[in-house]
């Protein structure tokens, strides 16, 4: 099971992690709840219709890795050049559903992040260091949410846009300064990996 979640009696899944392991995950964690910002206010969260009917932002974020997190829904598949009709009724469409949707989707992305801490703040130490991480089946979902939302995160900073960029990564030099975040973001990928295969019918 190192490394690998494999699915629980009853639903769920596990994985053993050693110390190293889950201090890096929590630490992803942690720094993507950052990244994301705070929740509501507490005001709104005292007042249910005020954070139903609350609005939020129609500009897409400038930081690049909250871009690749939250993109516009309206993409333009035909690269239409900026100024024309058509881009101008895009933006506006994407500005529009941005306005609705994306303080749901930060705070669905928020409360898996902070699923993913709480479990691993929860383990109890194994004798030889480490412990075996067992998740519920909504507990799997929030995980599988974060394990994805960490991997676009550093995959943005590492400017990967597609399949031929990863293949490029494997043949980095140790003395690159991105290899740790290379060898993060492909461990990653590992664990997503195997977390879907355990959780497919």
């Amino acid at each position: 099971m190192p490394g690998t979640f494999e699915p629980l009696p009853g639903g769920g899944a596990a994985v053993a992690l050693d110390d190293v392991e889950i201090s890096i995950i929590r630490s992803l964690a942690v720094q993507l709840l950052e990244l994301i910002g705070p929740g509501p206010a507490e005001d709104a969260q005292a007042d249910p219709l005020a954070e139903l009917f609350a609005e939020g932002p129609s500009e897409p974020p400038s930081d690049p890795v909250l871009k690749r997190l939250f993109p516009d829904a309206y993409t333009d598949p035909e690269e239409q050049p900026a100024g024309t009709r058509e881009a101008e009724e895009r933006a506006a469409h994407s500005a529009e559903f941005r306005r609705y949707t994306e303080n749901d989707l930060r705070a669905g992305k928020r409360e898996n992040a902070l699923a993913v801490i709480r479990s691993l703040d929860a383990l109890s130490p194994a004798g030889d260091g480490g412990a075996v991480l067992k998740l519920s089946p909504g507990e799997s979902q929030q995980w599988l949410g974060a394990l994805n939302d960490l991997r676009l995160a550093i995959g943005s900073r590492l400017e990967i846009t597609d399949e031929d960029d990863t293949d490029l990564l494997y043949r980095l030099p140790d003395e690159d300064p991105r290899k740790p975040m290379v060898m993060a973001y492909l461990w990653l990928g590992g664990l997503q990996e195997t977390l879907v295969t355990t959780l497919m019918p």
